[in-house]
């Protein structure tokens, strides 16, 4: 059985984003991990963060394993750590708001978006992903989720598996608008309590090239819904540690997970 770390280290990385200009996002990201001395497990990056949220597939996408791939296998190499956030990508004639989940040894592994924001008409042109996905960090189950996932509890309940539940953090990566940044901050808080797990949210700021802006409200709840860590609208790498003996403890002094209700996903 795998030993689980005690702590696990994260950082946040909230920033603006150059509109559709993948090199300047590349190099912009760099400069700032790079001069990031903190150490950690895991980096986690915005939706789409080479790009902007952006309808212009065939303008931004590419292939796996091409550019964006690449310079996270870099930077994952870099800096000893998970690097993950979403990016468009092409494949089979499709396009997927695809969750990147790369490792120190150049390891990828990947979510796709299940909820398609039709707001922006993102399930015109993106193909909606049909898998959940839990990844591992040091024994640290993390469960990744993409922007519009976040307003579906269903898609992100904590399932009971034996004698314990099936992932400990629940990750947002998102390219969320300042009109609806309250629901943001609601549904975070509430993931985290309904699930018994920490979750973490990063977003962006600025303004895109569709005159959207965005305010930023990356942060960390535990499980009983405290606030951990806050940023607002800056740009900021924000880390934070959770603790896992903690995380136990509370769910087993308040065991409300043994009362929940069976279902299955299609």
């Amino acid at each position: 059985m795998q030993e689980i770390a005690p702590i696990i280290k994260i950082a946040l990385v909230q920033t603006n984003l150059f509109w559709k200009d993948k090199t300047a996002n590349l190099a912009m990201l760099e400069e700032k991990l790079m001069n990031f001395e903190g150490e950690t497990d895991l980096i986690i990056l915005p939706e789409m963060f080479p790009t902007g949220f952006t309808m212009e597939v065939e303008e931004v996408s590419e292939p796996m394993n091409f550019t964006t791939t690449r310079w996270m296998k870099q930077i994952a190499k870099q800096k000893k750590s998970v690097v993950t956030g979403s990016v468009v990508i092409r494949e089979h004639n499709k396009y997927f708001n695809r969750l990147l989940w790369v490792d120190k040894f150049g390891n990828v592994d990947w979510y796709d978006k299940r909820h398609l924001f039709r707001m922006a008409e993102e399930d015109a042109y993106y193909a909606m992903g049909t898998e959940r996905k839990v990844f591992d960090i040091k024994g640290w189950k993390i469960l990744p989720q993409v922007c519009y996932d976040l307003r579906f509890p269903v898609w992100s309940r904590n399932r009971v598996e034996g004698d314990k539940m099936e992932y400990d953090i629940a990750l947002y990566v998102a390219s969320w608008p300042s009109p609806r940044i309250s629901a943001w901050d609601i549904l975070l808080q509430a993931r985290a309590v309904e699930n018994l797990c920490y979750a973490i949210g990063v977003n962006r700021i600025g303004q895109d090239g569709n005159s959207i802006p965005y305010s930023g409200h990356s942060g960390a709840y535990n499980f009983k819904g405290e606030k951990l860590a806050f940023s607002s609208d800056e740009e900021v790498i924000l880390p934070i540690s959770l603790d896992y003996a903690s995380l136990v403890e509370f769910r087993e002094k308040f065991p409300a997970w043994k009362d929940a209700d069976e279902f299955q996903l299609k």
